[in-house]
């Protein structure tokens, strides 16, 4: 997709959304690419609102490429789709959408960057993995695992009961999912992946980590505020650590292969702005 005399636009979705690091990502690849006529923000948006939105972003004189979605949207997308990539129908969340065609496509890409994020700090083939969640990025740790070769997980909950969607996607993925209480022990040396959000996952460590049963990498989804303390506690054990802002890297990185159509991303620079926004919303922060 080449830029018009206007350029195009894309944005991300959400509410709330103030916070994302996703515009800082998109604009910096888009000054890599030479693509100065292109526009990247972050609109808020909720589940009622996003029918409206996706309509109005498909009259041609507004110059849409693609959206991106944070929860609860990456579900309730799903059925204004014209086209769902296979891997976003097994895990029942699209994070993604392109208006390529005269239509509505829809990626998950929080997938291949969950797998990129992982092998780049040396995990490909972990032996066995749990999980912390049951939410959208759960299920797409079910399917980042499956490409890793692994066939089973467990998945720790806080409530069984609203463990449904993340079985059901389970059982579309072909993985064996084992329901455990959030908090129980891990296995030692196995992959955690923390999907739960910023504090919910703080007290793990201590609990559930001590003597000999402790992980030999941990994901923790989360990127501000780091690192966390379960990332802390696992790097001092000399576990593994693969941080969030890994992870929303790379699934940028593919979101903007898949608006564009430029491959490959330009990575180095995205990582560059995003660390830069970091350290300056933490220099803020502090006062």
């Amino acid at each position: 997709m080449g830029s018009s005399p206007g350029g195009y636009r894309a944005a991300v979705l959400g509410s709330p959304i103030a916070h994302s690091l996703s515009p800082v990502l998109h604009m910096a690849a888009y000054g890599a690419l030479g693509l100065d006529g292109w526009s990247y923000t972050a609109i808020e948006c909720d589940e009622a609102g996003l029918p409206g939105l996706i309509a109005s972003c498909e009259d041609p004189r507004a110059n849409w490429a693609g959206l991106s979605l944070t929860m609860p949207l990456k579900r309730a997308v799903l059925p204004l789709l014209d086209r769902t990539e296979p891997l976003a129908a097994e895990v029942g969340g699209a994070n993604t959408v392109v208006f390529a065609g005269g239509q509505r496509r829809g990626y998950n890409t929080d997938i291949p960057g969950m797998v990129a994020a992982l092998a780049g700090a040396g995990v490909t083939s972990p032996a066995s993995a749990t999980i912390l969640g049951a939410g959208a990025t759960a299920c797409a740790a079910l399917a980042a695992l499956r490409e890793t070769g692994l066939a089973a997980a467990v998945v720790q909950v806080r409530d069984q009961a609203r463990a449904g969607g993340l079985l059901a996607a389970a059982r579309r993925l072909g993985v064996v999912v084992e329901l455990r209480r959030f908090g129980s022990g891990v296995r030692d040396g196995e992959l955690l992946i923390s999907t739960v959000p910023a504090g919910a996952a703080d007290f793990y460590p201590e609990r559930t980590c001590g003597g000999t049963a402790r992980p030999g990498a941990v994901l923790d989804v989360v990127y501000s505020p780091w690192p966390t303390p379960l990332a802390l506690a696992a790097a001092n054990w000399g576990a593994v650590v693969v941080g969030g802002f890994d992870l929303l890297l790379h699934q940028a990185a593919r979101q903007v292969e898949l608006m564009t159509g430029i491959e490959p991303a330009p990575l180095e620079a995205m990582r560059a702005a995003g660390r830069s926004e970091l350290t300056r919303r933490a220099q803020v922060a502090s006062g």
